[in-house]
Order: structure tokens, then C-alpha cells, then sequence
């Protein structure tokens, strides 16, 4: 790749990085107005939503329909699942033994504020929200990414059994999933905008509320995260790529993270993974089915921040973190934010969770401390879910096109 083809690439990114420091700055010197601008942000983050829920559906269901093999596209998805959960627990356990080192809250608090906790659907409607909806209309929103998801691999795979990528649907279908990245690329213009207003109101919002215990957790998960991305996915980039992996991971995140960064949502992001996967040379099949796969059932980020409010919520309590709970806190991180984190029905389901097994008798206090650090950790823990996705495609594409696909890619340019 030459100089000029290196800085058209990275000019974009630039201009989004220059639009999020602007932000910062104006929002600290300036919080009173971050609100005026705050629509400006929800614009970009409301049509980005609009555009996934069309986008996965054509992506994935035209994926399972066009496919010339079946046995593949099992293969495919077996392979995608297991890195999610083996990915997870590694996730888990290192922020666990983090926390066994550095504490987050170091003496108990004397007054904890209560918050009413809400309504929560039952777990057998969680279950039954897991895999549908109530009805298709039910399927348009994405609140229900996960039965979207099921939806449409069966709907791809029902059109594979008709007739497959030479019926008039499949065609379609191909065809709808290109014209919804070019959507995608046309909305992309107005990022920069976004990208002030949104980080405007964020400086805005949480600056002065960062402090105290807040603050050292804060100070031990964020850097973590950033360990994580330049250590573990570099080690899954060459596991899965090879000798080229980790250079051409390097070369193809950063769009993803800083996307990530700004909307705060794996969701939103889905796109923007889509269009770094093909231009690595990912095969198509495979980024279709672990990106929008990956957007609500890959949380490595969420892992890390789960196994924090667990620590930090004891540490309120002045209950200490033991390795005896090493089994049920990595079980409950793994499940809440591996499995659950897509669930519709359930808001606030990783707390929920946490809360019920870990203070159930104290609930009402834990809850809300819950949901403040989920808030403040959102934006490097998505980054870290989000473009994880990414990563995860080359290990999937180790097992799926063999070890040498990206040197194949490679050699075809």
C-alpha cells in the first residue's frame, strides 16, 4: 500500500479523532451548552440504529443462503461461539486476579444511596425473549437483536433449501446487504459532527463524578482494556492470521475502536467491521455470520466490567473478594455478559443478575452503584467488545479457511 493510499485511509479517522478531543474540550470548558448540541450526536446514533436492523438481516440470512456449503456454515458458526465463551472466561479471570491485587473500593462506605430497581421480566421470558420475539414487527427494532439474529439464519437457510443463491431472494437478498453498506458509507459523512456533540455531553455529564472510588476503578479498567487491545488481540490476530496477522489487525481496528469509542454500542458498529473484514480479505460467509453474531454475544469489555462491580460493590459492603468465588463471580461474568447481554426483556440484565446472586439481600443499595459503574466504563468496555469482533474473525477464519488465508489474500494483491 503507497503513502497516499495509507493517508486517504487514515484521514477520516483523523478528522473523527480531532472531532472527539474538540468534544472533550468543549464540554469541560463549556457544560452548559454540551445539551444544545446533544441532538446533533442522537441523530448519528439514531440512524446508525436504523440502518442495522436491515443490514443484519440481509447480511447474515444472504449469507446462509448464497452458501454452497452447509456443513461450512455450521462449522462456521460452532467456531464463532466457542471463541466467544473461550475468549470470555480468559477475559473473566484476568480482571478477577486484577482485583485480588488492586481492590477498587478500599474502605466500606457509611452512606449508600437506594434506587427503586423496576420491573424485570421473569427468567422463563427471558428465555422465551432470548430466542423470538412476539411477532414480526417484534423483529424491527434492536431491542431484539438475538432473535433477529435466529430469524435470520433460518430465513437464509429456508431460501438455501429452495433453490439457494439461483432463486430470485437470495439474489435479493445479496444485493439489498450491499446496498445497506453503502447506506452506511453515506451516513459515515456525518460522523465528525456526531462524534463533538456526543463526547461533548459526555465530558459534560460524568466529568465531575469521576472522583473518589469512582475514579480508581476507573483508573485500573481503563488502562486494562487498553493492555488488553495492544497484548491479547495481537495474540489472537497472530493465532488466527499468522506471521501477517498482528500487522494487518493493527492496520484495520482503529476505525472499528474509535466507532466503538463514540456511538458506545457493539451494535453501531457493526458496519464499520463489516467493511474492515472484507478489505482484510476475510471471507465473506464468515464476517457476516461473526460480526452481527459477535455485536451481541462477544464481551470480553463487558466481562472485564462485570467482574469489577462485583469487587466493587463488596468493597462498599466491606465483604472481601475471595478465590473461593473465583468459580461463580467468572460463571456469572461469562453468562451475563456473554450470553445474556442481547436478551430483550431484561433491562439492566447484567446487574440484575449480579444483584440476585451476589447481594440479594441487599439489593436496592447494590443495584444503583451497579448501574454507575456500568455507565462510566461503557465507552472502553464497547471499544473492547466491538472491536474485538474483528479479531475474532481471524481465528475464526484459521479454522474455517485454513491457517495460511491471509497470506493467500496477501499474495493476491
Amino acid at each position: 500500500m503507497n503513502r497516499s493510499a495509507i493517508l486517504k485511509n487514515y484521514r477520516f479517522l483523523f478528522i473523527m479523532l480531532l472531532a472527539m478531543v474538540g468534544g472533550c474540550v468543549f464540554g469541560w470548558l463549556a457544560p452548559g451548552l454540551a445539551p444544545f448540541i446533544k441532538p446533533f450526536g442522537t441523530v448519528f446514533i439514531n440512524m446508525m440504529f436504523c440502518i442495522v436492523v436491515p443490514l443484519v438481516f440481509a447480511s447474515i440470512s444472504s449469507s446462509v443462503a448464497n452458501m454452497q456449503n452447509r456443513r461450512r456454515a455450521g462449522r462456521i458458526m460452532g467456531t464463532t461461539v466457542a471463541t466467544f465463551v473461550i475468549t470470555g472466561l480468559i477475559a473473566a479471570v484476568i480482571m478477577f486476579v486484577l482485583m485480588k491485587l488492586i481492590p477498587p473500593v478500599a474502605v466500606p462506605w457509611e452512606e449508600i444511596p437506594a434506587k427503586e430497581i423496576g420491573d424485570y421480566a421473569s427468567m422463563s421470558q427471558m428465555i422465551v425473549n432470548f430466542f423470538t420475539a412476539e411477532d414480526f414487527v417484534g423483529l424491527l427494532s434492536r431491542k431484539a437483536m438475538l432473535p433477529l439474529i435466529i430469524f435470520s439464519l433460518l430465513f437464509g437457510l429456508a431460501v438455501n433449501l429452495n433453490g439457494g443463491s439461483e432463486t430470485p431472494v437470495a439474489k435479493f437478498l445479496s444485493d439489498l446487504s450491499g446496498v445497506m453498506l453503502k447506506f452506511v458509507k453515506l451516513v459515515t459523512y456525518y460522523a465528525p459532527v456526531a462524534f463533538f456533540a456526543i463526547f461533548a455531553n459526555l465530558v459534560a455529564d460524568y466529568g465531575a463524578q469521576i472522583t473518589a472510588d469512582y475514579g480508581r476503578a476507573l483508573l485500573v479498567y481503563y488502562p486494562l482494556c487498553f493492555v488488553y487491545l495492544i497484548t491479547a488481540f495481537p495474540f489472537f490476530a497472530w493465532f488466527g492470521g499468522g506471521r501477517h496477522g498482528i500487522r494487518t489487525m493493527f492496520r484495520h481496528i482503529a476505525k472499528p475502536a474509535v466507532v466503538s469509542l463514540g456511538t458506545c454500542s457493539s451494535v453501531a458498529t457493526i458496519p464499520t467491521n463489516l467493511e474492515e473484514a472484507e478489505a482484510t480479505g476475510i471471507s465473506k460467509d464468515v464476517a457476516e455470520m461473526v460480526v452481527p453474531l459477535g455485536a451481541t454475544m462477544h464481551m470480553d469489555g463487558s466481562c472485564f466490567s462485570c467482574v469489577l462491580k462485583i469487587a466493587f460493590v463488596l468493597g462498599v459492603f466491606g465483604q472481601p473478594l475471595t478465590w473461593n468465588m473465583l468459580a461463580p463471580v467468572i460463571l456469572v461474568a461469562v453468562l451475563s455478559s456473554v450470553g445474556m447481554s442481547g436478551v430483550p426483556g431484561g433491562g439492566y440484565i447484567g446487574e440484575y443478575i449480579i444483584c440476585s446472586i451476589f447481594f440479594p439481600t441487599q439489593m436496592e443499595l447494590a443495584f444503583p452503584i451497579l448501574v454507575a459503574i456500568g455507565n462510566l466504563v461503557d465507552p472502553p468496555a464497547t471499544m473492547i467488545n466491538a472491536a474485538g469482533d474483528y479479531v475474532v474473525s481471524y481465528i475464526v477464519s484459521r479454522f474455517v479457511d485454513g491457517k495460511d488465508w491471509l497470506e493467500r489474500h496477501l499474495a493476491k494483491k
